[in-house]
Parts: structure tokens; C-alpha cells; sequence
């Protein structure tokens, strides 16, 4: 098991190398706990600032995007995983102005690992490869992010390539580029809202996309989808072709793809539409004109999708149809996060660093709560059976709860 950490596009249950784990859809097969206390922390590393780049969890390491705002650094951390400390940082300085709102603190993109590199996007700052041992393998000047709420999006890397959702703003584009030499191997523009109006209402800070991209496979065949502003596309991932688009969402977009193997569920941020469909289907199987607000993106489990909006609103429906199935609400909760699936059991932290473990199945249930007591945005990452957590202020490990 050892061997297979450090084999490329191998990765081990123990293993988180997105933002949303092993398979890229919020699932972990390994069994997280579901009551603990801070007292189970196998180590809390304080942090310079705050952030939302969930970290992500590889071998004997743990990184993560961190920025320091008045010295404008843009890095990426690596942790020792046992023990905490810090092994390197690095990453470059970006001095310019580069807008962005409070609430989105500078390089909150997660990064990605396929066991060998660590690929971080650091908005204006561009997009860096670097070793396990911190020494940079590339770095590409992707020129200026600018919009009024900064950027989101994380890498996805798949094979031999990485691919971007750079935007909002001015310019925004879908890219590919050569994993090993950072070389662009594709780009296809996204339609900015610069400009644009509805009636006398400026669409400049309320058009962009901040999704992640998804690669899945559907008929035999990988399909890169993205969502951007009015559509879901899906390219060939080797050539950035077209191969379908399906109009219908909002134009603000918050949450990422999700897929189970037959339905795509796509969403809108700021109570925009959102729709499931079969990939390549120009009529969703369902629809809903008006959804919650979402920034977080939903994991699926047995033909049910689970989603958790800002309030803290949580849903519960089927994948196939639409048929909502259950309703609750977090208590005293906003929730900026994605929820993750490990073992049956739904965990997400909140806006306040408490973390809900809620049940599957056919009704609401919160199983177990937890608070760290300090600001949080970033998603739980499950790794090992422990839980990383990453706050305003810490990095924690907590690991299983002695049993009696």
C-alpha cells in the first residue's frame, strides 16, 4: 500500500489530492469519526490569515493555498502530515491591485496532486507547478484576474493535463495545459458580462463562474464539463472541442458539477437555476426555475443528491427525478462549504467552525455536531479516517476517538 502513494494517478483510500477527494465528487471510503473533541486533535497548526482554500492530502504531506495580504504573497504550504510542521512554502508576490470582496481572502483555490507535482492556481499571480520537496517545475503568466469577488476555482488534473476555469471577470476561458512543462494546450473563450445589461442593471459584477471543472466518462468516452454563465459545456478533453452545450443556468455560478455515472446535476449561485440531464441532453430531467442560494457543490449517494445551501437549508433529493425526499436546517448555521459522503454519514462545517454529521437515507437526522469555534469556509477533507479542517485561523488533524 505504501508503494502506491508515490505511482501517478494512484491514489489510496488514505489519500484526498482535490478538493473533492479520491474520485472528485466528495466521497471518502474511508470511516471518518463522528463524535469527537477538539481534545482528539492530533495537532492544530495556526495560520498567518484567513482563507477558504481546502487543503488537500497526499502520502506523508498536506498542502494548501495561503495568502498574506499586506505583504501580498500568494503561496502554497506543505505540511508534514504526522506531525503539523511546516516542510516549505513558496509561491510569488503580487503587488498590483487585484479586487476582490472581503469575504474571498486571495488564493482560495484548493490545489491539486497526482502523487508527484502540486499544481496550485494563485489568480493574477498565475498558475505554478512544484515537486513534493517545494522546487518549482513550472509557472505560467495567465494574465490579470479581475473581478469584484476575486476567484474560486480549483485546477482539475486528469492524465497528462490540467485544466482551468480562469475567471471571472474581463477575460474568463476554459484552458488545458501540458502537465509536465505547463505548456497551453488548448483555450477556448467564456462570454464576458462586461458591458452587459439587463434593462439598466450592469451585469459586470454579478456574471462570472467560480466552478470547479469535472472530468467524467459517459458512453465510453471522457467529456470535460464546465459551467460558466447561462450553459453547461462539455469538451473533448485532448482537443477542447465543443462536443455539447445545454443552456438554462443563471449568470453567477457557484457550485461545481456533480455526476453520478448517468445524471450531471449543474447549479446556478444566487438562487439561479438548477438542472440534472443526461450529459449531452438538451432537455433536463428536472428543473427548478429558483434554487437555494449555493456556493457549496453536492455529493450524491445511492440515486440521492444531497446539497446544503447558504443558510444552512439542507436537501435531500433523487438524482434521476427531482423528487425532494427531505428538508432540514442546520441550526444557527450559514454553511459556505461542499458536504462530503464517508461512511453513509453527510459531514460540512459551518461559517462558525461547526461541523454537522447528518445522516443518509429517508429523513433529516444530525447525527453529530462538533465546534471548533472559529471561522471556517473551506470544505472537511477526509483522509485516512481523520478529518482535516481548515479554519480562519488553524489547520487541524482529528483523528478516531480511543475506543473503551
Amino acid at each position: 500500500m505504501k508503494l502506491l502513494v508515490f505511482l501517478p494517478l494512484v491514489v489510496v483510500a488514505a489519500d484526498w489530492p482535490t478538493w473533492r477527494g479520491p474520485g472528485n465528487n466528495g466521497v471518502s471510503s474511508d470511516k471518518a469519526p463522528t463524535t469527537w473533541t477538539k481534545d482528539h486533535a492530533k495537532w492544530r497548526v495556526a495560520l498567518p490569515e484567513a482563507n477558504s482554500s481546502t487543503p488537500i492530502v497526499y502520502g506523508d504531506r498536506v498542502f494548501f493555498a495561503q495568502a498574506r495580504k499586506q505583504s501580498g504573497e500568494r503561496l502554497l504550504f506543505c505540511l508534514d502530515r504526522n506531525t503539523g510542521k511546516q516542510l516549505w512554502q513558496a509561491g510569488f508576490t503580487y503587488n498590483e491591485p487585484e479586487p476582490t470582496h472581503s469575504t474571498n481572502p486571495y488564493a482560495s483555490s484548493s490545489p491539486v496532486t497526482d502523487g508527484k507535482i502540486v499544481i496550485v492556481w494563485l489568480g493574477s499571480s498565475g498558475l505554478a507547478a512544484y515537486d513534493f520537496n517545494g522546487k518549482q517545475v513550472w509557472h505560467r503568466d495567465l494574465g490579470k484576474q479581475r473581478h469584484t469577488w476575486g476567484y474560486g476555482s480549483s485546477p482539475t488534473l486528469a492524465g497528462d493535463r490540467v485544466y482551468l476555469n480562469f475567471g471571472p471577470g474581463d477575460r474568463a476561458f476554459v484552458a488545458a495545459f501540458d502537465k509536465a512543462t505547463g505548456k497551453t494546450l488548448w483555450q477556448n473563450e467564456i462570454k464576458s458580462g462586461k458591458g452587459q445589461k439587463i434593462g439598466n442593471w450592469s451585469l459586470d459584477d454579478t456574471w462570472g463562474s467560480w466552478s470547479s471543472p469535472l472530468m467524467i466518462k459517459t458512453g465510453g468516452k471522457e467529456q470535460l464539463i464546465a459551467t460558466v454563465p447561462e450553459m453547461v459545456i462539455a469538451y473533448e478533453p485532448a482537443t477542447g472541442e465543443k462536443l455539447w452545450s445545454a443552456p438554462g443556468l443563471g449568470t453567477l455560478i457557484y457550485p461545481s458539477p456533480v455526476f453520478d455515472g448517468e445524471t450531471l446535476f449543474v447549479a446556478s449561485g444566487y438562487g439561479g437555476p438548477n438542472f440534472a440531464l443526461k450529459p449531452g441532453a438538451q432537455t433536463p430531467r428536472w428543473r427548478r426555475e429558483q434554487g437555494r442560494q449555493m456556493i457549496g457543490t453536492g455529493v450524491i449517494h445511492n440515486g440521492r443528491l444531497y446539497t446544503i445551501a447558504n443558510n444552512g437549508v439542507a436537501d435531500c433529493a433523487d438524482i434521476a427525478t427531482g423528487e425532494l425526499k427531505w428538508t432540514g436546517r442546520l441550526p444557527a448555521s450559514t454553511v459556505w462549504s461542499s458536504p462530503v459522503l464517508s461512511d453513509g454519514k453527510i459531514y460540512v462545517m459551518n461559517q462558525t467552525g461547526e461541523v454537522f454529521v447528518l445522516a443518509t437515507g429517508d429523513e433529516f437526522k444530525i447525527l453529530a455536531s462538533t465546534k471548533l469555534d472559529e471561522a471556517a469556509n473551506a470544505s472537511v477533507v477526509i483522509a485516512g479516517g481523520d478529518l482535516y479542517l481548515r479554519t480562519h485561523e488553524a489547520l487541524w488533524r482529528i483523528s478516531q476517538p480511543p475506543q473503551k
